[in-house]
């Protein structure tokens, strides 16, 4: 099965109670690739490619986060997967 990649945008309260790092873990736990930033806005931004399963799985965590996030909406963009990834980063 081919991999799939996606481009997210997480708003809400997101940035200063670990939400990178969890994301990170969860991530680097089912096999997914990609990065994670902050970015200005109070928003979060990330990059995940992986088997699309394992991607659906991904976008749940992403809504929930860990216990002290407040997830208010989740922007995911689909996007052609590329070989520029070799494991999961926080970037910044």
């Amino acid at each position: 099965m081919p991999p799939v990649r996606i481009h997210v945008v997480v708003s809400g309260e997101v940035q200063g109670i670990g939400y990178r790092a969890f994301i990170k873990r969860r991530a680097q736990s089912i096999g997914v690739i990609g990065w994670i930033r902050n970015l200005e806005n109070g928003s979060v931004e990330a990059v995940f490619q992986g088997e699309s399963d394992i991607i659906e799985e991904v976008i749940a965590i992403c809504n929930r986060g860990p216990v002290f996030a407040r997830v208010k909406n989740v922007q995911v963009f689909k996007e052609e997967p590329r070989d520029d990834l070799s494991n999961f980063s926080i970037i910044g």
